[in-house]
């Protein structure tokens, strides 16, 4: 993304006698253009005219609900203000490259002697934009080239063709996304996909092919979202080596379900927090719309980070989820949990606790993890105001554990179990924060509670992604 340039809201310029110039001399139309700019800055104003200037294929009713709280100012620096917020609205929409702002005062027959007009000069985005760049998911990269067809039908529609081809999954799709007139946190999004990943922790390879619909809204300070999707899954062995419960697994089937997703986030920053807390609860249900999974799933998420003294900052977060099979059919190693690594249980290899046959992780129904860190400034403060201040010394203390569960047993003693044999690790390291793209941590481990099969990393271990327990 570019970075787009404003023209500066400054107040406008007031004119008046210079210096050694007697009053007298002065001409009535500049006492006149005094006493109305001396209106404009101290005094009421009304907003006359909003001008868009430079719109090709967009629809100006789109524009409207993004400009008419212009109308509502009553003095200058109420204009600008609103203005201001108007051209971050106008940006927003993703369907303009530049977005600039003049204020002058109204002219024709019709002027007040306080009125205003806005211009908001755009610049429309090209029919069909391009871009390559690399991701970092979780401890994998990966190379994304995408097409992009913006402002399809005039109001902020976006066509996009998305290809990606990382160290552990390849994958393309094709979406639409729609949001509506006047409310674009409400919006509408159809995907057609088609993802191949491999999970050597588990000798797994997979092949989704799906299609997914999804509505997005806001209600009070949270945001929600409603999706269904279908997937053809494909799963296959990675290995001659894979276990007979993975070989199992292996074959065709077809999941259809329904989730929602409701997210509240106050965080300054989703890569490396300073202040604020994040809540999300997700909940998806499979096999009342067709298909041959059939399961509950509920999980969560937990942050709270707090600033304290020496630009230091503590954090505590805690993720949990469960998943309930219904009827006879057995849960499937592509729906499970998987914990461990270094952007969850720290110490331990990747997905490397919990069930397992033969070598390969099978996954579990029900986990919980959780995390207290502190982060401080690097010792001496090197390069304090520039690139030093990318990094951050990083402490950990990380816990949790991985199970599967008789759900004939009863909540007591699923509490019991996830309570037993917990692992856990503390260590220290560095953070490096690679803007508001993805995070690296290298870290000194130290796992604890380690149990039969499970697979550790002791000592240094290298940590790349988005989401960090």
């Amino acid at each position: 993304m570019g970075t787009v340039h404003a023209r500066s809201l400054d107040p406008l310029p007031m004119h008046g006698p210079e210096l050694g110039v007697h009053a007298d001399d002065i001409e009535t139309p500049d006492i006149e253009q005094e006493s109305k700019q001396e209106v404009l800055q101290n005094k009421n104003v009304v907003v006359q005219r909003v001008h868009i200037d430079g719109l090709g294929r967009t629809k100006e009713d789109l524009l409207s609900y993004e400009i008419a709280e212009v109308f509502r100012a009553k003095n200058l620096i109420d204009v600008m203000k609103r203005s201001h917020e108007a051209r971050q609205n106008l940006l927003r929409l993703g369907i303009f490259r530049k977005v600039e702002v003049v204020i002058d005062t109204s002219q024709g027959a019709d002027a007040l002697p306080n009125g205003l007009d806005v211009t908001f000069e755009v610049t429309e985005l090209r029919r069909m934009t391009g871009n390559y760049n690399t991701m970092v998911g979780n401890n994998e990269g990966s190379m994304v080239l995408g097409l992009k067809l913006p402002n399809v039908f005039g109001r902020a529609e976006k066509l996009t063709f998305q290809f990606s081809y990382g160290t552990k999954e390849t994958s393309y799709g094709l979406s639409f996304f729609k949001p509506q007139p006047g409310h674009f946190e409400r919006n509408f999004a159809v995907n057609v996909y088609k993802v191949t990943g491999q999970f050597p922790w588990s000798s797994l390879r997979e092949t989704d092919r799906g299609i997914s619909t999804e509505f997005s809204f806001p209600i009070w300070r949270t945001n929600h979202t409603l999706k269904w999707e279908g997937v053809w899954r494909e799963l296959g062995c990675l290995a001659r080596t894979a276990s007979f419960a993975v070989r199992e697994e292996s074959g065709h089937s077809l999941k259809s379900s329904l989730s929602h997703a409701m997210v509240i986030d106050t965080r300054n920053s989703t890569i490396l927090p300073r202040t604020g807390a994040l809540l999300k609860f997700h909940q998806e249900l499979a096999g009342y719309t067709g298909g041959d999974a059939s399961f509950l799933k509920e999980d969560f998420e937990i942050q709270i980070n707090r600033r304290l003294f020496w630009d230091s900052v503590l954090s505590a977060s805690l993720w949990g989820g469960m998943l309930l099979p219904i009827g006879d059919t057995p849960t499937c190693i592509a729906d499970r949990y998987y914990l461990g690594g270094p952007t969850s249980v720290r110490g331990f290899s990747m997905y490397s606790i919990g069930p397992q046959s033969e070598g390969d992780y099978l996954g579990g129904e029900a986990y919980w993890a959780g995390g207290i860190h502190l982060y401080t400034p690097l010792p001496f403060r090197p390069g304090k105001g520039g690139f030093g201040d990318l990094f951050r010394t990083h402490f950990f203390l990380n816990a949790g554990n991985l199970c599967n569960l008789n759900y004939g047993e009863g909540p007591k003693a699923h509490l019991t179990r996830l309570a037993e044999c917990i692992r856990w690790s503390y260590g220290a390291g560095i953070v490096l924060r690679l803007g508001n793209i993805a995070r690296l941590e290298l870290n000194y481990c130290i796992p604890m509670g380690v149990q039969s099969g499970d697979r550790i990393c002791d000592g240094v271990q290298f940590g790349a992604g988005i989401r960090f327990l």
